[in-house]
């Protein structure tokens, strides 16, 4: 293939390298040109245009993408018509992907002209998402280089998207006098959420002492009429003849493999009777944040047969995010003083434009202006310092929070939306700040012990992470911004807070479990009396 500049008069039959725009005529890059569009462009005064020209021996890019694509072999994957050099191949049905890298990188190794791309190996995969492309970089390929790699094509499976099979989960929990029943509950709930994404569901559940006798009659109980158990201990496993493992054995089974290196998730067991899987759930599999024990329902759930050797490789890529509830986190600041400095700010800006007149944040809770309550929550979570954001009824807001230790920002703008007051808040910080609480003057159901542990999510994630209160794995409120985000508050604009920031992707995100008050404002003259609080006048 020649690629250059070539007078107009001489490009008739090349491929246009880059698109263009001359007078009233568009042509997009990769066109094959006419006679036509030769003399339209001379018409337009164009005098040069750079393209390529195959010669013999050259294979077009869409005929190369479609040629190495009907040469992979593949399962469970559709490949879609070949456009600008690409071939795109998506899988039909939710599961999970998996991919032969090593003849995923001899393909790439051939010849810079041709390019595979994938998903990652075990990556859970949902309805028409794309997993892999065959791309052709020039606009051809010379025939030599397509007929290699069409034989390293053609020498293994490359990839397989693997259906998710619903199945019918049993569930056994033991119990001791210190975990409570909420606890339980909420296991199953977090259980059924994340069994939900392969269409499987928990049918029976038991919940029995730890004693591994017990465990075992429990299996037993539950066995015929499930294609899964899952044992959650109330106390974790330490060892291959702790309880769970033993009570594997006691029920009939095997147990393959004890531990996991998967952190959080270590603390696994994975056995099976009579061909049916029966784990031992990792404590972290009562908390919805990813760990380990979701890559292992995803493997049993998408068919694929899991053995000790499978655990054992799972250590690349199996450090995860830190989840803020584990009692002993991986590590602790040396010092006390060595924990950043959060500060919180509190949004008390807003109109109340809902509520019909009165203005929430001074709504009575027991003799209490909320945004006094709020703001006496908040100091109590142990932060550094708080900010208060004034706009509507300024002197009002001050009024209630008299005697308070606060510092005070002023939204001349507060009417333009919460994006003036995140920033007024934000630049009110002291040069120390580590981290910056935003706090919604409007959410009574948040409680001090909910601000302390936020804060202490942020303090075990160094400062340096997103912390975000959630109920039942959906976001809410508060937020706690890392510093590295400060200067991204000055570009939002209009009625948007911090959430924008969070799904930014430009800090990790550390979810902390806090119950419904993550959810639940008062924007409403009904909600605010289901909350417990008078309007003021």
């Amino acid at each position: 293939m020649k690629f250059g500049p070539v007078p107009v008069s001489e490009a008739e039959g090349t491929i246009l390298a880059h698109s263009l725009s001359a007078g009233n005529v568009r042509m997009r890059k990769a066109r094959l040109l006419s006679g036509e569009d030769i003399a339209q462009l001379a018409a337009e005064g164009v005098k040069e245009l750079v393209v390529a020209r195959l010669e013999p021996g050259d294979v077009e890019e869409n005929l190369a993408a479609t040629r190495i694509v009907e040469a992979l072999r593949f399962t469970g994957i559709e490949a879609r018509p070949a456009a600008t050099g690409r071939v795109n191949l998506h899988t039909p049905e939710a599961g999970l992907f998996t991919v032969n890298k090593d003849l995923v990188d001899a393909l790439n190794r051939v010849d810079p002209s041709v390019t595979v791309a994938t998903r990652a190996h075990n990556a859970t995969i949902v309805p028409d998402q794309m997993v892999a492309t065959v791309k052709i970089i020039p606009f051809a390929v010379r025939e030599e280089v397509l007929e290699k790699v069409m034989e390293i094509a053609g020498s293994g499976e490359a990839f397989a998207a693997h259906p998710f099979r619903p199945l019918r989960v049993g569930v056994v929990q033991t119990v001791l006098p210190t975990l409570k029943a909420s606890v339980l509950d909420k296991t199953v709930r977090i259980t059924e959420a994340r069994l939900a994404r392969s269409g499987s569901h928990v049918g029976a559940e038991r919940r029995t002492p730890h004693r591994a006798e017990d465990v075992a009659d429990a299996i037993n109980a539950i066995f015929d009429e499930s294609d899964m158990v899952l044992v959650f201990g109330a106390s974790a496993m330490t060892d291959s003849e702790d309880v769970v493992p033993a009570a594997i054995r006691r029920a009939g089974g095997n147990v393959l493999h004890v531990g996991m290196p998967v952190d959080p998730g270590n603390l696994f067991t994975l056995g099976e009777r009579e061909g049916k899987p029966v784990l031992g759930a990792p404590g972290c599999a009562r908390s919805p944040k990813e760990n380990g024990f979701d890559w292992v329902l995803d493997r049993i759930t998408a068919g694929i047969p899991l053995r000790s050797e499978d655990i054992s490789a799972m250590g690349v890529g199996g450090l995860l995010m830190e989840i803020p509830s584990r009692p002993e986190p991986r590590e602790r600041p040396a010092a006390e003083a060595a924990r950043p400095k959060l500060y919180a700010v509190l949004l008390a800006a807003g109109r109340s434009s809902r509520m019909g007149g009165p203005n929430k944040l001074l709504a009575d809770f027991d003799g209490t202006p909320l945004v006094r309550r709020t703001a006496e929550r908040a100091l109590a979570s142990g932060v550094s310092g708080l900010v208060v954001v004034t706009g509507h009824q300024a002197a009002r807001v001050r009024e209630a929070l008299a005697g308070l230790e606060v510092s005070f920002a002023h939204n001349p703008d507060f009417a333009d939306g919460l994006s003036g007051s995140l920033k007024a808040g934000i630049h009110a910080l002291p040069a120390d700040a580590a981290g910056a609480m935003v706090v919604l003057g409007d959410m009574p159901g948040i409680s001090r012990a909910d601000y302390r542990t936020l804060a202490k999510a942020f303090g075990n994630a160094g400062g340096k992470a997103i912390a975000r209160a959630v109920h039942e794995g959906k976001r809410g409120n508060p937020v706690i911004l890392p510093k590295a985000l400060f200067a991204a508050v000055d570009q939002l604009q209009g009625d948007v807070g911090a959430r924008h920031l969070v799904e930014s992707g430009d800090a990790p995100v550390v979810d902390v479990e806090i119950g419904e008050g993550a959810e639940l404002d008062v924007d409403t003259p009904d909600a605010m009396q289901r909350a417990g609080g008078v309007l003021a006048g």
